[in-house]
C-alpha cells in the first residue's frame, strides 16, 4: 500500500535574520513515508524542524526544493484553492488549544463545519456527535474561559474532528497539560486512531507521549532525520546519543553516578543492570540466577509498557560465591544487555547486545 504522507528529499530554507549571506536550513534532505492509519511521533529539540516538517503537510508552508505527496498527489505546487481541498481533509490540534473565546463549546466545535457550508441542522448534529465522543456534551454551551485546560484539549480535538479528517496533526498537544489530564487526553487520540483509522502525526519533545500513543518515531536534529522506526525498536535500541537521552526522560534506566554512589553504601553486593524486554523478562533473570545459586534483589528500576510489550531496566544486587555470581551474569548476558556497574570482586564490565 503507497504511504498516506510522503516527504520526497526535502529541503526548505528561511532568508537568514538580520541580513546575513547564508539562509536557514530549516529541513535537510529528509525523505519520510507515514503509513496510512498510523500514529507517527515526530521528536526533537527546538529548532530541529519538527514544525516545519508537519507544516509542508497542509500546505501552510512550501519546500525550498523537494515533494511531499499526499493521498498519491504531490501537493507541492498545488494553487490555493486545490491545496484548501486537501487541507478540508486535515486537522489539527494545537499545543495552546486556539479557542475562540466569543463562542461557546458547540460555536468552536461547528465552526469548520459553517465554514464549509454546511445547514444549521447538520452542524447540531455533528457537534453533538463529537461533543459526546470527547465527553463533553454537558458543556455545549459553554465557553472556553470556564474549561480546565484538559476540557479545552478536548473541544480542540473535537473541532479538529469536525470535517472527518484522514489526517489529524497534533503539535506539542498535551505540553500545557498536567500529566493527569495529558492521559486522558492520549487516550482519546488512541481512540480517534482506533476507531476512526485517522492518520496521526504528533509534535512533541515528550518521550512519554512517544511512549503511550505513537507506532513509530522519527527523531530530528538540525533538519534532518537522525533516526526512525517502531516505537518499541527505537526504545530498546537506540542508535544516536540524542535519540538516547530522549528515552531516558521516558524510561528509567540505569542509576545515575549519585544513585549508584547510594546503591553502593547500602548494598555491598555485585551490582548489576539488566535490561527487561519482551523476549527475556524478570522471570528468566531469576530462574537463571536460581540455578547459579545466586540470590538477586531488584535495588532500582522500572519496567514500563511499550505498545503493549514491556521494556526497562532492572538493577539487581547480587550476592554469592563470586565464581556463581560470574558464572550467571556471563549466562544472563548471552541474553539481554547486562552491565555490571558495581562489584566486591575484581571483574570486567560485561556489556553485550541481545
Amino acid at each position: 500500500m503507497d504511504p498516506h504522507i510522503r516527504f520526497i528529499s526535502i529541503f526548505k530554507e528561511y532568508p537568514s535574520p538580520r541580513g546575513k549571506e547564508s539562509s536557514v536550513k530549516a529541513l535537510d534532505g529528509v525523505s519520510l513515508d507515514i503509513a496510512r492509519g498510523s500514529v507517527v511521533g515526530i521528536v526533537g529539540y527546538s529548532g530541529a524542524g519538527k514544525s516545519t516538517l508537519v507544516r509542508l503537510i497542509n500546505g501552510l508552508e512550501l519546500p525550498t526544493s523537494g515533494s511531499v505527496v499526499i493521498d498519491g498527489t504531490d501537493i507541492t505546487g498545488l494553487p490555493e484553492t486545490k491545496l484548501q481541498k486537501v487541507r478540508s481533509r486535515i486537522g489539527m490540534i494545537f499545543q495552546h488549544f486556539n479557542l475562540f473565546g466569543s463562542r461557546t463549546v458547540a460555536g468552536n466545535v461547528g465552526y469548520p463545519l459553517k465554514i464549509a457550508g454546511w445547514s444549521r441542522e447538520n452542524i447540531k448534529a455533528r457537534v453533538t456527535e463529537l461533543l459526546r465522543f470527547v465527553d463533553l456534551e454537558d458543556k455545549a454551551d459553554v465557553y472556553p474561559r470556564r474549561l480546565s485546560g484538559g476540557q479545552k484539549q478536548r473541544v480542540g480535538i473535537a473541532r479538529a474532528l469536525a470535517t472527518s479528517p484522514e489526517i489529524l496533526l497534533a503539535d506539542e498537544a498535551t505540553s500545557a497539560l498536567d500529566p493527569e489530564t495529558t492521559t486522558e487526553v492520549l487516550g482519546l487520540l488512541r481512540r480517534v486512531n482506533q476507531e476512526f483509522g485517522t492518520t496521526t502525526v504528533v509534535i512533541t519533545h515528550e518521550m512519554a507521549v512517544v511512549r503511550e500513543l505513537c507506532d513509530n518515531v522519527v527523531m530530528m536534529e538540525k533538519g534532518r532525520i537522525i533516526e526512525a522506526g517502531s516505537t518499541y525498536s527505537l526504545f530498546s535500541n537506540p542508535v544516536t546519543d540524542t535519540t538516547r537521552k530522549f528515552i531516558a526522560t521516558a524510561i528509567q534506566g540505569t542509576p545515575s553516578a549519585a544513585t549508584l554512589e547510594r546503591l553502593r553504601a547500602r548494598h555491598p553486593g555485585t551490582i548489576v543492570a539488566i535490561e527487561i524486554n519482551e523476549e527475556y523478562g524478570s522471570s528468566e533473570v531469576n530462574r537463571m540466577l536460581a540455578a547459579a545459586q545466586v540470590t538477586g534483589t531488584v535495588v532500582f528500576g522500572g519496567v514500563t509498557e511499550i505498545g503493549e510489550r514491556p521494556l526497562g531496566t532492572l538493577t539487581y544486587e547480587l550476592t554469592g560465591p563470586p565464581e556463581a555470581i560470574t558464572a550467571a551474569i556471563e549466562q544472563i548476558a548471552a541474553h539481554t544487555r547486562t552491565e555490571v556497574l558495581s562489584s566486591q570482586q575484581p571483574q570486567k564490565e560485561v556489556s553485550h547486545g541481545h
